[in-house]
């Protein structure tokens, strides 16, 4: 919410001081595309312990795995 309000503002400040139709589309424009790209690394930057708490779980099965299938075609290994 807090975003259109800033962007609603930022179009009115726009109009008041004379800037074209045209001039305050592009501008309205690279502010959204400014505000989405922070907002999304703050929402990386909020959910980061999450994602390494994930990619830790995903490294350790991994591993296993790995682990699991190389003794299953070990050679050496006697019946």
């Amino acid at each position: 919410m807090f975003e259109f309000l800033f962007l609603l503002t930022f179009a009115l400040v726009l109009v008041f001081t004379g800037v074209s139709i045209i001039g305050m589309m592009i501008a309205v424009a690279a502010g959204f595309a400014i505000m989405a790209v922070v907002g999304m690394l703050g929402l990386v930057i909020k959910l980061l312990p999450w994602i390494l708490l994930i990619a830790v779980v995903i490294w350790l099965v991994r591993d296993n795995e790995v682990q699991n299938y190389k003794e299953r075609l070990s050679r050496s290994r006697r019946y």
